[in-house]
């Protein structure tokens, strides 16, 4: 594999040029920029990647939270809503999250999919036209089901589920040669995991690709109606601006792979056009509630592959409009997260963190945007051009949230937990499930005191035919802006009730295919196969 450091740019060590010139200039490289990055590069086409994190590689990840956090995540994985509400992790360098989830890789939900086309005049993305794409980014990436029995912490899902007679099932990674570390948070140290990083973008880079790190897409060139490039702040390497506007990007076309916050965030700063106040509204997250359980047994949950099990079991509950429903997994239990998730202080906390291998954990991913009463929230800008979000969690959220925890603490005393302790700042161990549900039931619904936590932003740029109700259309094309395509999870018009990393790959594959055909590049045919066949 091509050394990435030795073929590409880094803002904070290197003297950026002044100008620069491309056919496509990619913003982000992850999920939607890494695939678009590949395909169009194999399409005959000169593209420049920015990235306004650092590059790291396999032998800059030492399986540490301390060094990890800050050096791979927003914020130092410290992103907060607005009103402080809900932590948010999101990956911050080469690779984007990719290069730090947890590898949960599942196709799109065919409700979710028949509901985009039924109240956003999706055109191409039913179940039948995506799932050639699914194909073929599974292949690409090698997802499949994982072959290594679960971890502990996973098997008492499966456990609890089976005794209550309630779903679960294996959970597809995308990994190949895997150590069963569990440390995937922190970046692969054996580039087992194919992300973005180990993939696409040194594909991309082989075939003439460049790439920028540590550089931030500051705004759009806009003429008219016409996007003409992108202009490029340098960053330094604490991830801060150091300097404004340092090179202009001349391109044919300008992809927004930058996430549910970084697209919308780039867009504001250009003053984009948005007649019907659309952009950066209905980003949503899968708000996340969690719940630890104290076993009789070590369970040891920050060994093993992360998440191998899942249960769908309430993933569509009350119909696919009805109330929130919510998809159960778990997360490991590291201990520097642990221990910022186990909000208690003194004595209280030292005994709480002194029983670390005894805990299993679940999480609830809530599927929001499918009703009336979510719209999810808002991206905007400070006074300093940094983005911020605004997700209000109203009482529809909240029903979701508790109904979750229910579910969850009765699943973990069916799998045999002595106690459990809800993540609520009011919440205590408790030993049996009349005592936890009543708990459960009595928690104030506090934004400061219930612990919600995300890592998966989506929306913010949804897609779809109504030039009234989305900011692009089927194809990513903006409705006002000729030669700017977003290729990224800022698409989605609702969540997904998935881990979105295989639904980004496989939109961005047909969306980057597409536009590579636009720009007359020559596309590989496996690609203009599936282009031809689900027309």
């Amino acid at each position: 594999m091509i050394n990435l450091k030795q073929h590409s740019l880094n803002y904070a060590k290197h003297k950026a040029p002044a100008e620069l010139e491309c056919d496509v200039v990619i913003v982000g490289s992850g999920a939607g920029g890494g695939i678009s990055a590949e395909i169009l590069t194999s399409a005959g086409l000169s593209v420049i990647i920015v990235e306004e994190g650092p590059l790291r590689t396999a032998e800059d990840f030492k399986m540490q939270e301390k060094q990890a956090y800050g050096d791979l995540y927003q914020e130092v994985a410290g992103r907060l809503t607005l009103d402080k509400g809900i932590q948010i992790l999101q990956g911050r360098s080469v690779g984007g999250s990719t290069t730090v989830n947890w590898t949960s890789s599942f196709r799109t939900p065919h409700q979710t999919l028949d509901h985009w086309a039924d109240q956003f005049a999706l055109k191409g993305f039913s179940l039948e036209q995506m799932t050639p794409w699914f194909d073929w980014v599974e292949k690409r990436l090698n997802i499949h089901l994982w072959q290594i029995p679960p971890n502990k912490n996973n098997q008492l899902l499966a456990d609890g589920a089976s005794k209550l007679g309630w779903s679960s099932a294996v959970i597809p990674r995308n990994v190949k040669g895997c150590a069963n570390l569990g440390y995937c948070g922190m970046g692969c140290p054996l580039n087992a995991k194919q992300s973005m990083l180990v993939t696409t973008i040194p594909a991309a880079v082989e075939q003439g690709a460049k790439l920028i790190s540590r550089a931030r897409a500051e705004s759009l060139i806009i003429e008219k109606d016409q996007v003409k490039g992108l202009w490029l702040s340098a960053m330094d390497s604490q991830g801060q601006v150091k300097q404004h506007k340092v090179t202009k990007i001349t391109a044919k076309s300008v992809v927004l792979s930058a996430g549910a916050i970084g697209s919308p965030s780039v867009l504001l700063r250009s003053n984009a056009p948005d007649p019907y106040g659309l952009l950066g509204g209905r980003t949503f997250l899968h708000p996340v509630s969690a719940i630890v359980a104290k076993m009789p047994q070590k369970v040891e949950a920050f060994y093993g592959a992360p998440q191998s099990i899942y249960s769908d079991e309430f993933l569509w509950r009350d119909g696919v409009q009805g109330e929130l429903g919510y998809k159960i997994e778990v997360p490991p239990m590291h201990p520097v997260l642990a221990s910022t998730l186990l909000t208690k202080h003194g004595q209280p906390h030292k005994d709480l963190m002194s029983d670390l291998p005894f805990y299993q954990a679940n999480l609830a991913l809530i599927r929001d945007g499918f009703n009336e009463q979510s719209l999810g929230g808002q991206v905007s800008l400070d006074n300093k051009g940094y983005p911020q979000l605004d997700y209000p969690i109203n009482e529809t959220l909240w029903r979701g949230q508790r109904a979750a925890m229910l579910s969850m603490a009765e699943l973990q005393f069916a799998a045999g937990a002595k106690a459990v302790l809800p993540l609520h700042m009011d919440a205590k161990l408790v030993n049996s499930w009349p005592l936890a549900k009543k708990l459960i039931n009595q928690l104030p619904a506090n934004h400061l005191r219930w612990q919600t936590m995300s890592a998966h932003l989506m929306g913010g740029c949804n897609f779809g035919e109504g030039v009234t109700t989305s900011v692009v259309n089927s194809e990513g094309q903006h409705h006002q802006l000729d030669n700017l395509i977003l290729i990224d999870g800022s698409l989605f018009p609702t969540s997904l009730g998935v881990n979105p990393q295989l639904t980004i790959y496989s939109v961005a594959a047909k969306l980057a295919s597409g536009l590579a055909l636009k720009l007359n590049g020559k596309l590989a045919q496996p690609l203009a196969a599936i282009i031809q066949a689900t027309q």
